[in-house]
C-alpha cells in the first residue's frame, strides 16, 4: 500500500477540505458549539479516510478493506438518529420552534454530507493515479460541486417578499390582509402596533403555493426571523410568538413578528433566506392534473 501513498493522503485532504467548508453552512442550522464543530469534523476525517483507502484496496482486491464502506454508512445513518434526537431534546427549551420537518431535513443533511465528503475522497484518490496535477484539479472540482450542491435552495427563490402593514380590526391583529390572532390587552396592541413587523410572503407559482401551505415549512420561516433579529417574545406572552398566518384564497402568507431589531430590510432577507425543507417541496405542477388546475 506504500506505493499508493499519495492517493490516500490527497483524497483525503479533498474530503477534509470539503467537510471544513460544508461546515461553514451549518451555523444557520445547528447550535455552533465547540464539541460539535470537532465532532462533525472528526467524522468528516474518518470518512475522507475510508474514501481514499478504498481506492488503493480495490486496486490490490482487498475486497474485505472494502467493505468497511458499508459498516460506515451504517455509522452515518446512526448519526442522523443521535443528531435528530439531539435536536428534539432542544426543541423543548425553545420559545420559537423550528418544528420537526425542519429538524428531520438537518439530520438528514449531515448524513448526507458524510456521504459527499467520502464520494469526494475516493474520486480525488482515484485521480490521483494519472498524476498529482489530475488530483487537484478533481479535488477542486469535487470541494466546489459538494458546497453547490448542499446549499439548495431557499424562500427568495421561490417566492416574493415585500413589507406589509401591521393592523388591528377591533381585537384582531391583521399582516396585510391576513388576519393573524386575537390581541385581548390594550397595552399589547399599542405595543404591537409601534413596534412589530409583518411581510407577506407571495408564491410565485402553483408549486411554491404548495411549499408555503406545509405547516413545517411556515414554522421554519418563523423560527429563521427570530434567530436573525431576535424576538421580545417571553413565556407566557402568545401575542408576542412569531406567527406565520395563510391567504386561504391567494396562497400568500403573512409573517408577524415583535423583533428586538426593527429592521425591514434584515427581516425581508431573513425570510428570503430560509432554506425551502424537503419534506415541503411539492411540485403539483409535475402533473398533468396540477397542470390543468394552474391553467
Amino acid at each position: 500500500m506504500e506505493q499508493y501513498l499519495f492517493n490516500i493522503i490527497a483524497g483525503s485532504l479533498a474530503g477534509i477540505l470539503s467537510r471544513i467548508l460544508l461546515m461553514r453552512l451549518d451555523y444557520r442550522q445547528y447550535p455552533g458549539y465547540p464539541h460539535g464543530f470537532i465532532s462533525h469534523l472528526s467524522l468528516g476525517a474518518i470518512a475522507s479516510a475510508l474514501g481514499a483507502v478504498a481506492v488503493p484496496a480495490l486496486l490490490n482486491k482487498d475486497y474485505a478493506a472494502f467493505t468497511f464502506l458499508a459498516l460506515a454508512a451504517q455509522q452515518f445513518r446512526e448519526i442522523r438518529n443521535i443528531e435528530r434526537e439531539t435536536l428534539k431534546n432542544l426543541e423543548s427549551m425553545r420559545l420559537e420552534k423550528r418544528g420537526n420537518d425542519y429538524i428531520e431535513g438537518i439530520a438528514r443533511t449531515f448524513e448526507a454530507r458524510n456521504y459527499l465528503v467520502m464520494a469526494t475522497a475516493f474520486f480525488t484518490s482515484a485521480a490521483a493515479l494519472a498524476g498529482p496535477w489530475y488530483a487537484v484539479a478533481t479535488g477542486a472540482a469535487l470541494v466546489f460541486i459538494s458546497a453547490r450542491f448542499m446549499t439548495g435552495k431557499k424562500i427568495g427563490d421561490i417566492c416574493e417578499v415585500i413589507p406589509a402593514k401591521i393592523s388591528f380590526q377591533d381585537t384582531l391583529l391583521f399582516v396585510g390582509d391576513i388576519g393573524i390572532m386575537t390581541v385581548g390587552l390594550r397595552e399589547s396592541r399599542e405595543k404591537i402596533i409601534s413596534e412589530a413587523l409583518g411581510v407577506l410572503i407571495k408564491p410565485l407559482n402553483d408549486n411554491a403555493r404548495a411549499t408555503l401551505h406545509d405547516m413545517g415549512q411556515r414554522m421554519a420561516i418563523s423560527h429563521t426571523a427570530a434567530v436573525i433579529i431576535g424576538s421580545k417574545n417571553e413565556v407566557d406572552m402568545p401575542e408576542f410568538t412569531p406567527l406565520v398566518r395563510k391567504n386561504t384564497d391567494t396562497g400568500a402568507v403573512g409573517l408577524y413578528i415583535l423583533p428586538v431589531e426593527r429592521d425591514m430590510d434584515a427581516l425581508i432577507a431573513a425570510v428570503k433566506r430560509t432554506p425551502l425543507l424537503e419534506s415541503a417541496r411539492l411540485k403539483p405542477l409535475k402533473a398533468q392534473a396540477g397542470r390543468m388546475a394552474a391553467d
